[in-house]
């Protein structure tokens, strides 16, 4: 089973390229963010062509902003959109969840699957930070609380630890990478979930995200924010984890590239953390500065 989850910031800009890669890549299972448009809208736009790939889906739909949907060819049973007990934003339940099983059958439970759009925070010690750290805790509540086995997908708009960065002083003073995010990832590794990408590749700098802005995909200074953590029984069954960077390539991409984990069969074996390989190679620049900061 070949798993994937992408933060295509756009369904519509991005029709397209979306029905190119699910023809290239053949995910069985696919986890979507930032759909900006309603159930309905997804539905009339893109749900012909993925009923015709032999997809069902499932959607937490928003008006022009933030959106999450599942799409499976293997079953997608026992779907819940949103989390319970996460809060408001202004005064809005926002689509930034939804789970289903997938794979279930013949004696077989499945395994809960997770499409998350993490709220990214902003600016520390703005609402929309406690807002952010709230809405985890709720999910670590609604992980904890179910006994099939999980995959938790998303951007989680967490860079878990400092190699997840490219260059750690950089993002001083930044959301992403503070301590009270990183303890909501460490919060749901406690459950018994496992970062598959970090632990096929433990030492290897690896990115999921490079922002539009200052060249930083070329100059691969990006980060690692698009997670897939596992059950510990689904964890085992990893063939390979990898970063498809292609489908960062191109005109009018995402800023987000896919994060792909395939279950009990490698695809041609054993494969590289970013495929293809950045062209910048592996970065340590000093003094880099993220786009947004002023001097």
């Amino acid at each position: 089973m070949r798993v994937a989850t992408w933060n295509v910031n756009s369904v519509k800009q991005r029709h397209g390229r979306l029905l190119e890669w699910l023809d290239s890549r053949r995910p069985d299972v696919v986890c979507l963010q930032e759909l900006k448009m309603t159930d309905d809208a997804f539905a009339t736009l893109i749900g012909p062509d993925l009923e015709e790939r032999g997809y069902e889906f499932a959607t937490a739909g928003q008006p022009a902003w933030n959106g999450s949907a599942l799409l499976s060819k293997v079953g997608l049973q026992d779907v819940v959109v949103g989390i319970p007990g996460a809060p408001e934003y202004e005064g809005i339940v926002e689509g930034r969840a939804i789970s289903g099983v997938c794979g279930a059958g013949d004696g077989d439970p499945g395994i809960r699957v997770h499409s998350l759009y993490t709220p990214n925070g902003r600016e520390i010690d703005s609402d929309h930070y406690a807002y952010k750290l709230e809405w985890l805790a709720a999910l670590v509540a609604q992980v904890k609380a179910d006994t099939v086995p999980q995959l938790v997908c998303g951007d989680m708009n967490i860079a878990p630890t400092d190699e997840d960065v490219f260059d750690p002083a950089a993002f001083t003073g930044h959301t992403h990478v503070t301590p009270p995010e990183r303890d909501a990832i460490a919060a749901l590794e406690a459950l018994g979930l496992r970062d598959v990408v970090r632990e096929r590749w433990p030492h290897e700098q690896v990115f999921s995200y490079w922002d539009y802005r200052a060249g930083m995909f070329n100059k691969n200074l990006g980060m690692r924010i698009d997670l897939i953590l596992a059950s510990g029984t689904v964890a085992d069954r990893t063939a390979a984890a990898w970063i498809d960077r292609q489908a960062r390539k191109g005109k009018g991409p995402s800023d987000h590239a896919p994060v792909m984990l395939d279950l009990d069969t490698a695809p041609d074996g054993d494969i590289g953390p970013m495929v293809p390989p950045p062209s910048a190679g592996r970065v340590s620049p000093k003094g880099a500065k993220l786009p947004q900061t002023k001097d």
